[in-house]
């Protein structure tokens, strides 16, 4: 069976990949994957003990602040230097951010900083080179499904996952118009993954492994998918699809805003899903 990663040909060998947030988790996981297919790998990551650990295996990995243009900057440098960037993955970010809509203004800033601009930080320093060769070349960016259907807790991490999408969305069709479609953007969506970020000292049943995430996304991407949704060992495609179009009813039933999580509409909402 043909690999995945051998029929896309930004996944090539001896071409250069660069991921944020590569030190842990989904990033560290597609780091050693594409190293293994031959590419090299330039990962950053905040500096700190995760950093220094996986220098052993990535000796150019890089300090890091998404947050900060110029950081972003200094990673596309120092990565042109091994040569042509054909996978960026714009993957770092975290979760800890505000719990109200209206309080700790800091903490929103601060996530949203990371998450949201971090991503497009990744996009101003690496794609206009990528454009301007003109060669097949992929732009991963990591979303999250909390980004689509909005459930109540974590307000700043789901307004950084719905910006991602949609500048995702945007920036996949304005890709379609220059250099004949060479780059192209796609929307990581992981289902529940065991990482830091989990928050769990030992892996969930529900939860999926990493690496398991990192392969079924170089399967999608081989077939050029841009909606990279992920299941978990707990809820499948068709669950995650019932759940986004009742979030998109909303909207077209003019429903309370979540009506998911609204006391009156327990009861039809776990009819639909069983139905």
């Amino acid at each position: 069976m043909t690999s995945p990663l051998a029929i896309h040909p930004a996944l090539s060998p001896g071409q250069v990949a660069v991921i944020t947030g590569g030190a842990s988790g989904i990033g560290l996981a597609a780091a050693r994957r594409l190293k293994a297919v031959g590419m090299q790998v330039f990962i950053a990551d905040l500096p700190g003990p995760r950093l220094e650990a996986v220098r052993r295996e990535f000796p150019g990995a890089l300090d890091a602040d998404v947050a900060k243009f110029a950081d972003v900057q200094q990673l596309a440098a120092a990565a042109a230097e091994l040569g042509d960037v054909t996978v960026l993955m714009n993957n770092a970010g975290t979760d800890r951010g505000a719990r109200s809509s209206w309080e700790d203004l800091a903490q929103w800033r601060a996530l949203v900083d990371i998450n949201l601009w971090g991503v497009i930080n990744g996009v101003h320093a690496f794609a206009p080179a990528m454009i301007s060769r003109g060669e097949r070349a992929v732009i991963i960016n990591t979303g999250s499904k909390q980004g689509i259907t909005l459930p109540p807790g974590n307000p700043a991490y789901n307004l950084s996952k719905a910006g991602v999408k949609a500048y995702t969305e945007t920036l996949a069709h304005e890709l379609r118009s220059v250099a004949a479609g060479a780059v192209t953007a796609h929307l990581l969506i992981p289902g529940f993954t065991y990482t830091e970020m989990s928050h769990a000292t030992e892996k969930p049943a529900s939860a999926w492994m990493p690496e398991q995430v990192v392969e079924f996304m170089f399967a999608a991407l081989a077939k050029d998918a841009f909606y990279i949704l992920c299941p978990d060992n707990d809820v499948t495609r068709d669950t995650d699809e019932k759940r986004i179009l009742w979030a998109a009813r909303d909207i077209i039933d003019n429903r309370p805003a979540l009506s998911r999580w609204h006391a009156e509409y327990a009861a039809e909402f776990a009819q639909y899903m069983s139905s």
